[in-house]
């Protein structure tokens, strides 16, 4: 079972809405509107644009931010034009808010409980798609060396749906 940052109480699930911002206060991110991505000619989600580096995407096949289920959403920290929205990725910690807008005018608010950095070849797929009975936010960047042209680590923000 997952411990809650201090501080923060727990969130009944919200109705569905499209996101369409990202607000991370300790990283001094304000940005939208958000992506919509779907997968890939080779099933694997999409990512923003190199064009696209200061904006985030929501994942269209995870549940919105604030349903009940795991929604993800994906941001650059850098591509080879410089750093993108997630350069101050290294300032976010355990019980910062993530803050994300929604079409129908409110916002989910998420609390990190968790940061994990993984090699990109040791994915958790199931740790970040698979079900939950609460509300959740996974957000995904990218971190490590970079070898051959591309960050070698993914940074993956676990975060509960608080009031």
């Amino acid at each position: 079972m997952a411990v809650r940052p201090a501080g923060h109480q727990a969130a009944p699930a919200m109705a569905a809405s499209e996101p369409n911002r990202l607000v991370i206060p300790s990283a001094g991110v304000d940005a939208g509107p958000m992506l919509r991505l779907g997968l890939d000619a080779d099933q694997e989600m999409q990512v923003p644009s190199v064009e696209q580096a200061e904006q985030p995407g929501w994942y269209t096949g995870s549940v919105t931010p604030g349903e009940r289920g795991a929604a993800v959403v994906v941001a650059h920290y850098d591509t080879a034009r410089g750093p993108a929205l997630m350069r101050d990725v290294a300032k976010i910690k355990a019980g910062d808010l993530i803050e994300v807008g929604r079409a129908d005018g409110s916002t989910a608010r998420f609390a990190v409980r968790e940061i994990q950095q993984v090699d990109k070849k040791d994915f958790p797929t199931n740790k970040v798609y698979g079900k939950t009975d609460r509300p959740e936010l996974r957000l995904i960047t990218c971190g490590g060396p970079v070898r051959d042209g591309h960050r070698t680590d993914n940074i993956i923000f676990f975060a509960d749906l608080v009031k």
